[in-house]
């Protein structure tokens, strides 16, 4: 239980990464901007002529500021998609999109909510006896002042839905739903009764917030100690993201009122007092969080660098110094500090113990010395440049930072030296003659802690590499490094390869398909409606192994991994699907009834086998016939109900009085076109009678742009019971009885 915890918020702190990285961009935008275009600034430096009001370059530098503030005014939907993406497991696009529906659709709902109990009046405004600041604009929308917290709930939720469901099979008449389409729709569900149950128990778990940030902001220098320690503790199990983030972007904090606008966490207070004109001094106690980084970062771990090449063997000392400088400039000008804590943690822990109580203590002497300078991601020297130099030391006291940081570079420099010489920790430049002098990282730490466990858990894998059906799948194609993409349609796993002759079709057949397409370099492989299933599993699997090691695989698949066919598919090159479970034939009653067919088009009929489409003409979806149209009119050819109408316009599902179902099908490839030269005039669930027009279609503009203007009509729900003979081939009209099933 302790190691599932720890891998989930490991990926927690991963998933936080991706909105932290816009940041930097963010701040510098916003850095630079506001710099230059603040009046005091632009006097003391004597610039009004270059920078002053009116210039090009104000003009400029005032829209560079506007830019970064944005970033910084919607953070919240930015760790919605983000959060969302990084938890994800695969389909990181649906995920992201599902949050930010989501988003909007819990806010939405908020704002109603809000409305419906009178905290928002028919005008806009907001309620007398609502407290100040717990409403705010979000997006365009008036809602609940939740931060990025509100991000967060959305990020984490949508990935949990997403990870649960986005392989869903749903029943044949819904498969077009299932897979990772019904994860959007399910989220957005979910989100609609998240927003209403948010206006009910935010209210309380805000007062906690603030209660927990005015704790954290009562213990005054010893909490920011206490925070600084924790924090540079956390960086070997990468959850330090998950500790910081809650006190740089939310009220846990801190809470101040700048300009008029309550703002919640110590960077977004930074941030904006540094986009107001009427502040004097940067507040210390939003800046607490992080403003001693730049004592250790610039100044103390390169005191560290220096003293493990001094202490260096002589023969090693040019390799270690030449790693070891590259490594100290990195972490001087733009705070990563990776590979030089990581290099003395990996070899020699006490000095990692040691560099966490001195981190820590440069923060709280930063706090007691009142040093406000603001950063984006890291304390290099390029943070301090724009948000400390440039906005002068009467804003942020940034020049107390250089006499601070010689004594820690002094405090790192004497201890590392002193205890590496003590303990013979065997720091880069003092490995046995035999080792390689090198810088270790966060993976060579984690490939260490984990060596042990990592073989069992491959033993006990049941999915991933082991993924038996997807590793037949992929040797019948003829191995990862014949892949070149994946992707699907409703009923086709569709795979572009570099050579066809290495394509396995008895293979492919025994992994449960019902028929393989070759297209030049394109194949297609018929599943069904359960294929987008089978598509994530594929690339789940060709994204965990190497190219060699479906080497030693099985080469077959166990006939009890064959999918069980209780659907049949119902497109051809790509119709989705909306068929019904196919019965067992035992379990089929005798019936000597029939079924009659009629055309729904007028044109020349015959055989589904004489299709222009192998997958047709194989009647690997199903028996049917064909029809070469002569205009572009399409009617119910029986009273029945519309299943589904594909996106594309270019297939219709439908269900007759008697339970038969069947696919309309127009044109061969026709999804490709998108929509275009089709109308049609029906919708899913309704019901119609014979002779109603369901469909018209450009039948020129088909004939010009797809494989063929055949449309067919296949039934996806025969039983081997049953039996279609048509009756009648050539030239028939529309509604003209050409067949019937014998059931």
């Amino acid at each position: 239980m302790k190691d599932k915890i720890f891998g989930v918020l490991q990926r927690v702190g991963r998933s936080f990464m991706l909105p932290i990285a816009v940041l930097p961009v963010a701040g510098l935008l916003l850095g630079i901007g506001s710099s230059f275009t603040n009046e005091t600034t632009i006097a003391t430096y004597g610039l009004q002529s270059i920078l002053g009001n009116g210039t090009m370059l104000h003009a400029l530098l005032v829209i560079i500021s506007k830019a970064g503030n944005v970033i910084f005014d919607n953070l919240p939907i930015i760790f919605a998609v983000g959060v969302a993406i990084g938890m994800a497991k695969a389909e990181k696009e649906v995920a992201a999109l599902s949050a930010m529906i989501s988003f909007f659709v819990m806010h939405a709902s908020i704002n109603a909510v809000l409305v419906v109990s009178g905290k928002i009046l028919a005008d806009g405004s907001i309620a007398d006896n609502v407290l100040d600041g717990t409403i705010a604009s979000v997006c365009g929308i008036q809602s609940l002042q939740m931060g990025v917290f509100g991000g967060i709930i959305v990020g984490l939720g949508v990935a949990a839905l997403h990870n649960r469901y986005h392989k869903i099979v749903l029943p044949s008449a819904l498969s077009f739903f299932g897979g990772s389409r019904f994860v959007p729709i399910i989220s957005t569900v979910v989100y609609v009764g998240v927003g209403i149950l948010m206006y009910f128990i935010w209210p309380a778990v805000q007062n906690g917030i603030f209660a927990l940030g005015g704790l954290v902001t009562g213990t005054g220098y010893f909490g920011t100690l206490v925070f600084g320690i924790i924090k540079r503790a956390l960086i070997p199990f990468g959850l330090h993201h998950v500790f910081y983030m809650p006190f740089w972007q939310t009220a846990v904090g801190g809470t101040m009122m700048v300009d008029g606008n309550l703002i919640q966490g110590g960077q977004n207070i930074f941030f904006a007092q540094l986009a107001s004109p009427d502040v004097t001094h940067f507040s210390a106690d939003a800046t607490r969080y992080f403003s001693g980084e730049f004592i250790f970062m610039i100044f103390g771990l390169p005191g560290a660098a220096l003293a493990m090449y001094r202490c260096a063997k002589p023969e090693k000392k040019k390799a270690a110094g030449g790693l070891l400088l590259s490594a100290a400039l990195a972490c001087m000008f733009t705070g990563i500090t990776e590979p030089l804590e990581f290099s003395f943690l990996f070899v020699a822990p006490a000095l990692f113990a040691v560099q966490v109580i001195l981190a820590g203590s440069a923060y709280m002497i930063a706090h007691v010395l009142n040093i406000a300078v603001g950063l984006t991601f890291s304390g290099g020297i390029l943070d301090l440049f724009i948000f400390g130099i440039l906005q002068g030391n009467a804003k942020t006291s940034w020049m107390r930072i250089i006499p601070v940081g010689i004594i820690y570079f002094l405090l790192y420099y004497f201890i590392f030296s002193f205890l590496i010489k003590k303990y013979d920790f065997k720091t880069p430049g003092r490995e046995d003659d035999d080792e390689e002098t090198k810088l270790y990282t966060k993976a060579d730490v984690n490939a260490r802690n984990t060596a042990n466990s990592r073989q069992s858990e491959t033993d006990g894998k049941q999915g991933g590499t082991d993924d038996e059906k997807s590793a037949a799948i992929a040797r019948g194609l003829g191995g990862k490094k014949n892949i070149t993409s994946v992707d699907c349609c409703a009923t086709r796993l569709r795979c572009s390869i570099e050579n066809p002759e290495l394509v396995d079709e008895k293979l492919l057949k025994a992994t449960g398909a019902v028929g393989v397409v070759k297209r030049g370099q394109g194949i297609q492989v018929i599943y069904g409606p359960q294929v987008t299933v089978i598509k994530s599993n594929l690339e789940a699997y060709l994204a965990q192994i190497g190219d060699e090691d479906e080497v030693d695989r099985p080469a077959e698949v166990q006939r009890s991994e064959q999918p069980v066919t209780d659907s049949q598919p119902v497109t051809d090159s790509q119709p989705e699907a909306g068929v019904s479970e196919q019965v067992p034939a035992e379990s089929v009653q005798l019936q000597t009834s029939s079924h009659i067919l009629y055309s729904p088009l007028k044109g020349k009929a015959a055989p589904i086998s004489e299709s222009p489409d192998e997958a047709f003409a194989s009647k690997a979806m199903g028996d049917g016939y064909m029809v070469m149209p002569e205009d572009g009119t399409v009617v119910a050819p029986e009273d029945g109900t519309v299943l589904f109408v594909f996106p594309s316009k270019h297939a219709i599902g439908m269900k007759a009085a008697d339970g038969t179902e069947y696919l309309l099908h127009i044109g061969v490839d026709t999804v490709k076109l998108d929509g275009k030269g089709f109308e049609v005039f029906v919708t899913d669930g309704q019901q119609v009678h014979q002779g109603d027009k369901l469909m018209e279609f450009d039948l020129s503009f088909i004939r010009e742009h797809a494989a063929s203007e055949a449309c067919m009509v296949i039934f996806t729900g025969l039983t081997s019971a049953d039996s279609l003979n048509l009756t009648k081939e050539g030239m028939v009209d529309r509604l003209e009885a050409i067949g019937e099933i014998h059931k």
